[in-house]
């Protein structure tokens, strides 16, 4: 069987004893990821900053588990704004071939911030 291996990253953690992600051979899969500033606790008041923050976040993640944004099978969000145009062009801009693209979820108007959870596939 396959080691778990937990996943950290400077400028993200959680409270309690909870991975940012998950490795288990070549399943990655995270935690919720907040939209925190990087190293704090601050979320940004608007949602194309807490996207930036979550995408950042997520390249990191990959980085760590040796992976890159071609690992990610599906991404999910929870938004507070119907309006998806503060997250497409962050999407497109990691993912820009239409034929290649990983599913996603959006959950509307959840909540007070963005937040997002990603699950991989990484080939070694």
């Amino acid at each position: 069987m396959s080691t778990r291996r937990s996943i950290s990253i400077d400028g993200l953690s959680h409270l309690t004893a909870i991975p940012v992600a998950t490795r288990i051979g070549p399943l990655l899969v995270s935690s919720v990821i907040a939209p925190f500033n990087p190293g704090t606790r601050d979320v940004p008041e608007s949602v194309e900053q807490q996207y930036a923050n979550i995408f950042r976040h997520v390249g990191l993640m990959l980085e760590a588990a040796g992976a890159n944004w071609s690992h990610i099978a599906k991404m999910e969000f929870w938004t507070p704004t119907a309006d998806r145009g503060a997250l497409d062009p962050f999407w497109t801009e990691k993912f820009p071939d239409a034929d290649s693209r990983p599913s996603r979820h959006t959950h509307v108007g959840e909540g007070g911030s963005a937040r997002a959870s990603f699950i991989a596939y990484i080939e070694d």
